[in-house]
């Protein structure tokens, strides 16, 4: 299958608080547009960023797994666990298992950037679980340098986050200029979000905000003249439960 690429203009895009909160989505809710729709078990994947401060209000969730990465800046966040205001700086991870549920709030500071994706794990199970929700500081996550590449793990290769979904690795990727090869796993698929650079991935042109999804490639050739960041997350081709999109499908 050849890697799909999905440019920013193609991605969903959305807003809060009349445009004081802006968001592309390379995987959107069905109502948000956009090229992509839940797969593997990535079930929303939202970039949103503020140039003033602005608070989303306090909503609910149940089941879903629901991680927000600090790209830039400082983000606040309040739940109905914590009761009470969180500070979370460039780096910085939050991970809310939402189970039988829970209530949170988000504020942006101005300047910040973050990621907020949802993962997809089997809610038969979760949603009968308690809701939890964890922090973790930018300092917990180990670097390692991989075929040149240098890697911060947030999820897999001992790093800390704890998930209940199933065969998922969340890394970034540092790269220099050159040209690399990575190797890649049977039955996973990558999806890759360029952070900044310029590059070609497998001879494709690559950009900032371009969306990559890598599927049934034995190795991954990436080029750059300059640097190269990505974020990148492996998850199963094949999931072994049913997800929360596909039951949707079928209702």
């Amino acid at each position: 299958m050849p890697i799909k690429i999905i440019s920013k203009d193609k991605q969903a895009h959305g807003s809060f608080n009349n445009g004081e909160i802006l968001e592309n989505k390379p995987i959107g809710f069905p109502q948000d547009g956009g090229e992509l729709k839940p797969y593997s078990n990535l079930f929303y994947w939202a970039h949103a960023w503020s140039d003033v401060e602005s608070t989303i209000g306090e909503h609910p969730h149940k089941g879903f797994e629901i991680m927000s990465f600090v790209l830039k800046g400082s983000i606040e966040h309040y739940d109905s666990k914590l009761k009470g205001w969180k500070t979370l700086n460039e780096g910085d991870v939050q991970i809310i298992r939402a189970g039988n549920g829970i209530t949170h709030a988000e504020k942006l500071h101005s300047g910040a950037h973050i990621f907020q994706i949802w993962f997809d794990p089997d809610i038969r199970i979760t949603l009968a679980q308690e809701a939890s929700y964890d922090d973790y500081s930018v300092e917990q996550f180990p670097v390692i340098e991989e075929n040149g590449i240098e890697k911060t793990i947030f999820k897999g290769n001992n790093a800390p986050i704890q998930m209940k979904t199933e065969n998922v690795t969340i890394e970034q990727w540092d790269i220099k200029q050159g040209t690399y090869n990575m190797n890649m796993s049977k039955n996973t698929v990558v999806s890759l979000y360029c952070l900044s650079g310029i590059g070609q991935i497998q001879d494709n042109s690559v950009q900032k905000h371009d969306f990559l999804i890598v599927n049934d490639e034995k190795t991954l050739k990436i080029t750059t003249e300059n640097a190269l960041k990505l974020f990148a997350i492996s998850s199963p081709v094949q999931v072994s439960h049913p997800t929360y999109a596909m039951s949707a499908l079928t209702h």
